[in-house]
Formats: C-alpha cells, structure tokens, sequence
C-alpha cells in the first residue's frame, strides 16, 4: 500500500480491506458483507448491559438518535442556547484532531471514531479528511452500525469511511496506526473508561491527537452523591472535571486541553514520542 492509500497497482482497496490492514489478528473480508460492516464480535455473548447500554443497542434509538436524540440531549448538557451546537462541535473535535473542515479537506490521515453509533461523528470527521485518508468507525452495536452503513453515502474529495463491529474497551487495531482517535458521547457507558483510554492511547501513532467529548459532573453540592445515583440506576458515569484531564496526562498525553459545559466537557490531547517535540 503507498502513502497515498493505493495498492500497488494505482488500485485503491475498498474501505473494509484497508482497515483490515489495521487489525492485530488477521481476518477473512468478504468481498461484500451482508451488513455493510466488518462483524469482529459475532454472536459471542458479553456482559449484561446496563440501562443505558440497553437503550443504546435497541432498535428504537438509533432511528431517532441523530435527528431527535443527539441534538437535543447533548445540546442540552451542554447548556442550550449559550453552549456549541452541533456543527460547532463537530468543527471544534476536527480541529483539535488536526484535521481539516469542509471545504478545506486537510490531511489523508487514518482516524478512528471510537463508539461512533450511527457514524453522525464518523460522517463530520470524514469532511476534515482528503480522499487518499481513511476514517474508521467502531461500535458494538449492530442496530447502530446498520444505521450508519445506510448513511454511508460516498461524498466526492472526502475520505473513505468503513465500519467494524468490535469491543471499544479492547481495540482491535495494531498499537500506533491512527493519526487521531476520538470517542464522542460513549466514555462514560462503558464498564472500564480507563482500559478504554488505555487503548485508545495504544493505537494512536506518536504525534497522534485525541478528543473525548463525555460527561462532567457540576462542582455542586451532592453532585457527588447524584453522579453515584445515576451511575447506580442507569449505568451512566458522570466525571470530575480533572479525571480526563489527569487520566490523558498519566498515559503520555500532552498539551491537554479542555472545554467544561453544564453536563458534559471536550478533552484533547496530543501523544508525544519519538520523533515529535
């Protein structure tokens, strides 16, 4: 494969044999797979989820999740009308991936969008992206995933976007082969957000950035006490405003940044190692 994403005979392979040059464990691709999306999980059963693990593998949310659920909830947290719609959002993750913005395609990185449900995420970081890049989106449920290879559509000048079927707490990818990693809206549902991170961190390349868009819990009186209780009802984690911030600088990260909102805050970081300064 050339820098350029090319095989060796000026052929640019489909977006799911691509990431399946990324894998730790090699795998057959079918040529073309009936869901649209590289399945690494199969019928394999896991834990059982908590509420709101439940909510987000139905069948019902995903429908709803773009147009009625992600904008009005997250809008919310984020303290609507005086905090950054969605747009915003989404400009602010590509350029603090260093990625370009519509119009302005920037770098054919590799990106991964980390829990990316029905690719809302995944889509925006492939307009900050140049055709010869590719943009990964990873989740564990299928009902969100087939959402997200409806949407799929090709936009001519943008990256390719692929997506896989895998356990966001265990990456399935090669140590240091993405040049930005991000996980919006997902952190705080997860069982282990630290085993998370630690692989997140693991498959970005030196130089490489990460954003985490999750929840924050207000500095308020019994805020501590409430997080616990929605932890405990519904399985979602609310975090302190300096658990990301520390967390990202005790695996390597530097240059953190961080915007703080009602309900939820943005983190990024940059991974420093050979050849970066």
């Amino acid at each position: 494969m050339t820098a350029h994403g090319r095989d060796a005979h000026g052929r640019r392979p489909a977006p799911l044999e691509r990431i399946a040059g990324l894998l730790r464990e090699p795998t057959d691709v079918p040529a073309e797979p009936s869901a649209g999306y590289l399945d690494l999980l199969g019928p394999q059963a896991g834990p059982t989820p908590t509420l709101a693990q439940r909510v987000m593998q139905s069948t019902f949310l995903p429908r709803i999740y773009e147009r009625v659920w992600r904008p009005v909830g997250f809008n919310i947290a984020k303290g609507w009308p005086f905090g950054p719609d969605t747009a915003e959002e989404h400009a602010l993750a590509r350029d603090w991936l260093g990625l370009g913005q519509p119009g302005d395609a920037g770098p054919g990185a590799t990106v991964l969008d980390v829990a990316c449900g029905p690719g809302n995420v995944t889509r925006a970081l492939a307009a900050g992206v140049a055709e010869d890049g590719l943009v990964v989106g990873l989740d564990a449920s299928r009902t969100m995933l087939e959402e997200a290879v409806a949407h799929a559509v090709p936009a001519p000048g943008r990256a390719a976007i692929g997506y896989v079927r895998g356990n966001a707490v265990d990456l399935p990818f090669r140590d240091g082969c993405f040049d930005a990693v991000c996980c919006f809206g997902a952190l705080y549902l997860f069982d282990d957000p630290w085993a998370a991170l630690d692989a997140m961190t693991r498959v970005l390349k030196p130089g490489g950035r990460l954003v985490v868009l999750t929840s924050r819990r207000p500095d308020l009186p019994l805020a501590q006490t409430g997080g616990g209780l929605v932890r405990a009802l519904v399985g979602v984690r609310m975090f302190g405003d300096r658990e990301i911030t520390r967390a990202l600088t005790d695996r390597g990260l530097t240059g953190v940044r961080q915007r703080r909102y009602p309900l939820m805050q943005m983190v990024g970081a940059r991974l420093e190692g050979p050849g970066t300064g």
